[in-house]
């Protein structure tokens, strides 16, 4: 079991720094730590993952995620959705509205016109229930309440974390509804291979591959248009290695659309639900790598195009652009898409998702 009376780790936390009480649930820091001493940090508000404590090629340790080192800064970050979990629908959904059994529900708007990532109280800002705690994994439970920020159901949900002795930060994601109803749920992780800092580098540099060959354009609210459009001959192929920045603020409707990069990737895929690869990236300077797999049949990579050089862990700025995320999900207003996959939940069925987060280096 975890021990508990430790309350400095590798990645510099304090547990005591996370522990408060939030309308009667405690909250906590969780410690996850493998063969080789590196270290996954993840509090129970809002399923933050606040360090990812992995080598670069010289064996120096880094934390290479952003969050804040004391849970009033979590709660109150500028960032929300740093590095949290998502839920009930990860992404947006247009005017916060869709229709289910001929029954339309409206949702709570919160970004312009759109409901993004569950409304104005997401699964991000709820206290979770730690089920079951070890060195090397966390099970997290919260119960979504009927009709909570507009939805239908209570939806109990489950995610595990867990961290391999291969580097591999491991999500599994359970749910199950008592009512039919729509679900979407990712972690948002705020990715820094190179390392927090003071000021945090751009990920310009960063080297990326994504394996899709198609890419949802999206409209000036970032609702996706409906078109499944091939990424060929676009600032969106990243089928082969290539800079983050290279064509970041190329001059495309698309890349306007977003500030950068904003836009849900459709997976290569043999087959529905398979855990196959998604994505690589690898940071020159550190030689440290990711790679992202997962069961999901899309990826919404973002590129922290709204960061303003706020504050987080030990003094940490994060600048814009400073950090990618890879939010793999179903895709953005699917109840809205008739022919994007389903994101309906049946009473009697289980809502389940696997995505995996592999970090290692090169020379």
């Amino acid at each position: 079991m975890v021990n508990t009376a430790e309350t400095q780790y590798v990645c510099g936390l304090k547990k005591e720094d996370f522990q408060t009480t939030i309308d009667g649930k405690k909250t906590d820091l969780y410690i996850l730590k493998n063969a080789k001493g590196n270290e996954v940090a993840i509090t129970n508000y809002g399923g933050a993952i606040v360090a990812i404590m992995v080598p670069d090629r010289n064996g120096n340790l880094s934390n290479v995620i952003q969050g804040h080192d004391n849970i009033q800064d979590v709660i109150n970050s500028p960032e929300p959705y740093l590095s949290t979990l998502i839920g009930r629908y990860g992404n947006r959904i247009a005017k916060g509205r869709f229709q289910l059994n001929g029954k339309e529900y409206k949702l709570a708007i919160n970004n312009g016109p759109n409901s993004l990532h569950g409304g104005k109280q997401g699964f991000n800002a709820k206290v979770w229930d730690a089920t079951q705690v070890n060195e090397h994994a966390v099970v997290l439970k919260y119960t979504s309440s009927y009709g909570e920020e507009g939805y239908t159901g209570e939806v109990e949900v489950w995610v595990a974390y867990s961290f391999t002795d291969d580097n591999e930060l491991v999500i599994k994601y359970l749910a199950k509804s008592n009512k039919k109803t729509i679900i979407n749920l990712t972690s948002h992780g705020f990715f820094s291979l190179a390392g927090i800092a003071n000021p945090t580098p751009t990920i310009n540099d960063l080297e990326c591959q994504i394996n899709a060959d198609f890419y949802l354009p999206i409209d000036e609210t970032s609702i996706p248009t409906g078109e499944i459009r091939k990424v060929a001959d676009t600032p969106f192929d990243f089928r082969q290695m290539k800079p983050v920045g290279q064509d970041i603020d190329a001059d495309n409707e698309q890349i306007k659309n977003g500030a950068g990069y904003d836009h849900c990737f459709v997976l290569n895929k043999r087959e529905e639900g398979e855990l196959s690869f998604a994505a690589r990236i690898k940071e020159p300077h550190s030689g440290r790598t990711m790679e992202v797999y997962t069961t999901e049949p899309g990826v919404q990579v973002y590129t922290d195009n709204w960061a303003d050089g706020y504050k987080g862990q030990h003094g940490a700025t994060f600048p814009r652009r400073s950090a990618i995320c890879f939010e793999a999900q179903h895709f953005p207003d699917s109840p809205n898409h008739p022919y994007f996959p389903s994101v309906i939940l049946e009473p009697c069925k289980d809502y389940t998702q696997k995505t995996i987060y592999k970090f290692g280096v090169e020379e």
